[in-house]
């Protein structure tokens, strides 16, 4: 949304997880987006907005896709998109909580519920 101007996208992969479509979601829209934007981005992923806010995405990627308790970190190739677009978008980061009262997540969620039944 910018200013009176909304634009809704939806999509879905056949076998993958709700963490690397949380990701593809913030990727494919920050990838529309024509020059570098202040962006709040609203989610109910802890993993993205924490993963960015606290800079756990910055510190996988420096040990080289390492997590700090030495496991591999998931998704580097989603991470490596979506760090490059950080980098690109000034993002301000809000976690909103799931299945409340929130319209914009609610709508989310039903898009989302829409698309993953494409794959069953």
């Amino acid at each position: 949304m910018y200013g009176e101007h909304k634009r809704e996208l939806s999509g879905g992969e056949e076998k993958t997880t709700n963490n690397r479509m949380e990701l593809t979601a913030v990727i494919e829209a920050l990838s529309l987006l024509k020059e570098p934007c202040a962006v709040d981005l609203w989610s109910d992923s802890k993993y993205v907005i924490d993963a960015l806010e606290k800079g756990w995405a910055r510190g996988w990627k420096k040990r080289g896709w390492i997590k700090s308790d030495k496991k591999p970190a998931l998704n580097p190739d989603l991470w490596e998109r979506l760090l490059a677009l950080t980098d690109l978008h000034n993002v301000t980061c809000h976690w909103v909580k799931g299945h409340a009262e929130n319209p914009f997540n609610n709508r989310c969620d039903k898009l989302a519920v829409l698309e993953s039944k494409r794959f069953l």
